[in-house]
């Protein structure tokens, strides 16, 4: 990996004709992505695309004219400083807030990539146009701007905010959700049966473990068979059923960690103070992303959750 004030005129070109060939094609790709739901953005990605591409070709120009036919394949990955960005096939299914994001990202690197490079060179046309583009890259900035005023009106922004808030939820919140209650709730009964049951924190412990680990992996498959998202548009079934699973774990897991203590009253102590704080972690997620009034969430998720660690107490006392 090469440091940026080692390049010579010819690979700083080389590396800005690369740059904005790379830039036009994560637009692209972008854009591509979003098509099927967002078109307003997609449309805008594409005409970002556009700009790149008449940036690429004044670089080509001048390069041609100063150093012939032949370019050096550099890439912004071999120089330090720049930003490693991840590939859009690797971000997939797009979020809205997290592409535009990364397009503004890109619009300040590049803007920074130009000054440096203008105020290091020595030949005045190339200096000229470095300059030109860094310039360029702020009226970009500006262009994204009416871009966006042209290809998402404030109705059109809002409905599409609306859309990727509501897959969100409906590809990552909802299982999440589902695993969580499952795991903190169905769990009570057989952590909380064999603790009275048994009076050994040791067993308590493995009783829970076993089936948090359990209830994980029949939640994960559940709801990865539940069906494929093409008609529901909750997404990817592996990447919902893995929220799912890992959710249910971890809501088991939370109030069977306290059994390792070896008291036996303490850890008690703790487990219920963690189950409270699970059951609240629950009732403020059905009220913020599900729309369920915070008093009815408390009450519901409070309501259940008695309900199974009375069955866990009466099993195990009995």
């Amino acid at each position: 990996m090469r440091n940026f004030s080692d390049l010579t005129e010819r690979e700083i070109l080389a590396l800005a004709i690369a740059n904005e060939e790379e830039d036009g094609r994560i637009y692209l790709d972008i854009a591509e992505g979003l098509r099927a739901e967002y078109p307003g953005s997609a449309k805008m990605f594409t005409e970002m695309a556009a700009e790149e591409g008449g940036h690429r070709r004044r670089l080509l120009e001048v390069y041609r004219s100063k150093f012939g036919e032949h370019i050096p394949l550099i890439r912004r990955q071999d120089i330090r400083g720049f930003i490693h960005h991840k590939p859009v096939w690797q971000m997939l299914p797009l979020n809205l807030d997290s592409v535009r994001r990364l397009a503004e990202d890109m619009e300040t690197e590049t803007q920074t990539f130009y000054r440096r490079a203008a105020a290091r060179s020595e030949d005045v046309t190339i200096r000229k146009l470095l300059g030109d583009l860094a310039d360029a890259e702020v009226q970009h900035e500006q262009r994204a701007d009416e871009l966006r005023e042209e290809n998402l009106p404030a109705d059109v922004r809002r409905a599409e905010d609306a859309h990727a808030h509501q897959s969100f939820v409906l590809r990552v919140i909802q299982p999440g959700l589902a695993g969580l209650m499952d795991g903190s709730v169905s769990t009570l009964a057989p952590v909380f049966a064999a603790a009275f049951a048994s009076n050994n924190t040791w067993q308590t412990f493995l009783v829970g473990l076993a089936a948090s680990v359990g209830a994980g992996i029949s939640m994960g498959f559940a709801e990865a068979l539940s069906d494929n998202g093409s008609l529901t548009g909750r997404g990817a079934p592996l990447i919902r059923g893995g929220i799912c699973g890992l959710m249910t774990t971890a809501g088991g897991i939370g109030h069977t960690l306290p059994f390792l203590i070896p008291n036996f009253w303490t850890a008690m102590a703790v487990a219920i103070g963690v189950v409270v704080v699970e059951l609240a972690v629950i009732s403020w997620i059905r009220w913020k992303y599900m729309d369920t009034p915070p008093l009815s969430a408390t009450l519901q998720v409070a309501f259940g959750g008695a309900l199974v660690f009375g069955v866990g107490i009466l099993i195990g006392s009995g």
